[in-house]
């Protein structure tokens, strides 16, 4: 049977990485491995959950989530949680990083739940579109990953020029995807680029928290893309931008 969806939304616009792919985790515990350090897939898994976090504040004050500082400081988060702080372990790791994989990098495995989401989605007669600040790879990336064709569209930051949280990338998807603003929800990753970014252009916004690392947020959480896209697709739900907003339907301060 397909699913009752409010009449409100029309579109659903997920980030690409740590939402419908994620970091290979196995290769980074091969590289360590290499160096000599014994390293479980699910350690890194949590470090990396714990990185995005810490990084979120750098984001926060104006770095490019796209820019080598980033990625550079993301690493240095991961590893830290690792437990592994050496000044040429950092080095190799980040020559690791971009050399694998070369231009995609290491976001190239699907989330196990990414396909069903958006198949979930579009059954529901949705549309299903990704806006993502990218090196220009992530329709590769995303057809690489078996997601492409369950897709109705890419944004790719580099390829548009302009980069989230800037209001105009996300207003490019709504175009594509032929909605308004407030018939639409974005769902990402991160709290300063995805969530405050989306709401900025008059989405309504998912943050992804899978061990509830985030702590308490202002805005609508799911562990999975499974919960996210059923919180959409649920008629009961009643997302925490309509809370804030007054009569005029803008969000208020």
């Amino acid at each position: 049977m397909t699913p009752t969806v409010p009449a409100r939304f029309r579109a659903v616009l997920f980030y690409a990485g740590n939402t419908l792919v994620r970091m290979n985790y196995p290769a980074i515990a091969r590289h360590l491995a290499g160096r000599g350090h014994a390293v479980v897939v699910d350690a890194i898994e949590e470090a990396e959950l714990h990185a995005r976090v810490r990084l979120d504040a750098d984001l926060a004050c104006g770095v490019s989530s796209e820019g080598r500082t980033a990625q550079d400081l993301y690493l240095v988060y991961l590893l830290e949680g690792l437990g592994i702080t050496d000044t040429g372990e950092i080095e190799a790791a980040a020559d690791f990083r971009r050399g694998y994989n070369a231009p995609a990098g290491l976001f190239n495995v699907a989330d196990p739940g990414a396909l069903a989401a958006l198949r979930r989605v579009k059954s529901a007669g949705l549309v299903a579109g990704v806006v993502s600040n990218s090196n220009g790879s992530a329709r590769a990336l995303l057809d690489g990953a078996g997601l492409g064709d369950a897709l109705d569209f890419v944004i790719d930051s580099f390829v548009v020029g302009v980069e989230k949280p800037d209001p105009k990338i996300f207003h490019l998807g709504l175009e594509r995807a032929g909605v308004a603003a407030h018939e639409a929800v974005y769902i990402g990753d991160l709290y300063s680029v995805d969530v405050l970014g989306s709401r900025g252009a008059g989405l309504g916004a998912i943050l992804l928290d899978p061990r509830g690392f985030w702590g308490p947020r202002d805005c609508d959480m799911a562990r999975d893309l499974a919960g996210a896209t059923g919180l959409v697709l649920d008629p009961n739900w009643n997302p925490a931008w309509n809370r804030t907003r007054g009569a005029t339907g803008k969000e208020q301060s």
